[in-house]
């Protein structure tokens, strides 16, 4: 562990250490009070226990229409220690906190030892009250591609409307009732129904989202949170969400292009790797680029996954050798694609994205300015399918309710964020504008990937977001954590692209 951009090195331990106590009461060991009735969950552990809460549908009128809350349970491992129950959310729009935890064990063992931790899902998700969708309309948007014509673009606008229209007729008033001000009310129904006082809560990815406006809105009802791979609320424009996900994709690329420029093992040693993409990514443009293997033509967007491959340095060798195989035209040419699945008529993230960000592209000379901008701005890969998620937006079928601004979060304990700092989808800069608006304490990961905590293995990370969880200990400031990711695959013990959820923005 290191200080941020500053020559004086410190230990992980003696970062802890310098962190001064929060003064707040901690939770008491013994049982909440609360009227939760908790059952096993079909399908998972033995130890994982359900629930559901219920909320208002609309909390203009809390009287009205309910809907239910899903959550599940992982009982504290050192109940003796107990300290209280830890909410959290993978992100996503789409993810779920139920379904999560009924794979895979969140956080650190430290931090087991002493919470309940509890995963949600969000109003629309799994286990909560439903938006449903027609399933060849989700379809129809998922698979549409880019609208690279004006009739195409027109047609995704129209596919659009389409698929919300659907949403709306089987789902009724929840799906404009989906906004993440919404679900910030819900999670302190759910702090509420817990009874436990204040809330602890992990938010990764989109579920940092919730954490900073619960944050604006009840401060005073938190007691930690720590909030890993941000998301940024205050983007100016369009163009400033489509550049700033693209951003780290040409650093990565460009980090990938010098380790294969330079490394003798890399199938395009001393070849410059640069211009080698380059010339393909050109003739993927023109119409004139092939799968050296099956003889399909691999068009632009789809040879922008070969760029998207960088974000994962234990892909570099094998990004190396697809690229001089579709140069050389023959050999193979494989990487994973950098689409993030979206499956099921259960889907969300069009109604809860779009009424969030308000991405509305107007026409398709915007379209094409972005696009064309942004190859400007980033002339190697020139595009990320993380871009296109404001295409949903196309078309203005949902309402834009959640108007973006900078955070105003006053009177909340020190709260803790986390970036890595080559993380292609939250990308590092958000984090930096999000820790700075809210005045957070931030922990930068210099690692690759999306997210962090219980993620990597960085105990240069875990042990001082451990302290601030279990004894309130706020982190030194300007902590900066290693690498652990490395081009043969070894150090990191998640070092693939992929998500645990749906959606874009969920948990690695």
């Amino acid at each position: 562990m290191r200080k941020l951009r500053r020559s004086v090195g410190i230990t992980a331990v003696a970062a802890v250490a310098m962190g001064a106590a929060i003064v707040a009461a901690q939770f008491a060991t013994a049982d909440p009070t609360s009227d939760l009735v908790w059952k096993a969950c079909p399908n998972a552990p033995d130890d994982l226990k359900c629930t559901t809460v219920e909320v208002p549908l609309g909390y203009a009128e809390p009287n009205g229409e309910k809907i239910k809350i899903g959550l599940a349970k992982q009982p504290a491992t050192d109940p003796g220690k107990r300290i209280g129950s830890l909410l959290f959310d993978p992100g996503g729009p789409g993810g779920s906190g139920v379904s999560v935890l009924a794979r895979k064990k969140i956080g650190t063992e430290k931090l087991r030892e002493r919470f309940d931790v509890i995963g949600f899902d969000p109003r629309g998700i799994n286990t909560s009250t439903q938006i449903q969708c027609e399933q060849a309309d989700m379809d129809a948007v998922l698979e549409f591609g880019q609208p690279t014509t004006q009739e195409r673009f027109d047609a995704l606008g129209k596919a659009n409307h389409k698929l919300a229209e659907g949403c709306r007729k089987l789902t009724g008033p929840l799906f404009d009732h989906a906004d993440n001000l919404h679900t910030v009310e819900d999670i302190e129904r759910v702090r509420q129904a817990l009874g436990e006082g204040k809330l602890n809560f992990l938010g990764f990815s989109y579920g940092t989202l919730m954490g900073q406006q619960y944050a604006e809105k009840y401060p005073g009802n938190i007691r930690s949170m720590v909030l890993d791979g941000n998301m940024d609320h205050s983007l100016e424009s369009n163009y400033h969400f489509a550049s700033s996900q693209l951003a780290p994709v040409e650093r990565n690329f460009t980090s990938f292009a010098n380790w294969c420029d330079t490394t003798e093992t890399c199938a395009l040693y001393g070849q410059d790797t640069k211009k080698v993409y380059g010339e393909l990514r050109e003739k993927a443009r023109n119409g004139e680029l092939v799968d050296p293997e099956t003889g399909a033509k691999i068009d632009f967007y789809k040879f922008s996954d070969y760029g998207f491959s960088a974000n994962v340095p234990a892909k570099w060798a094998t990004l190396g050798a697809s690229l001089k195989a579709l140069r050389d035209g023959q050999g193979t040419a494989d990487v994973k694609a950098a689409a993030t699945p979206r499956s099921g008529a259960n889907y969300v993230f069009q109604t809860m994205f779009c009424s969030d960000f308000g991405l509305r592209i107007e026409s398709y000379d915007e379209w094409k300015q972005i696009t064309g901008k942004l190859a400007e701005d980033h002339p190697n890969v020139q595009w990320s399918n993380y871009v296109s998620n404001m295409n949903e937006c196309i078309g203005g079928s949902i309402p834009y309710t959640n108007k973006r601004k900078p955070l105003e979060i006053d009177g909340a304990p020190p709260l803790v964020m986390l970036g890595n700092l080559n993380d292609f989808a939250t990308s590092y800069e958000w984090s930096q504008t999000a820790a700075e608006q809210s005045g957070a304490t931030l922990l930068t990961y210099e690692g690759y990937n999306h997210s962090v905590y219980g993620l990597r293995g960085s105990t240069c990370i875990e042990e001082p977001v451990d302290a601030y969880f279990i004894d309130l200990r706020k982190p030194g400031n300007g902590i900066s954590c290693p690498a652990l990711e490395k081009p043969d695959g070894t150090g990191s013990k998640a070092d693939e692209l992929g998500g645990l959820t749906d959606g874009p923005y969920s948990l690695d």
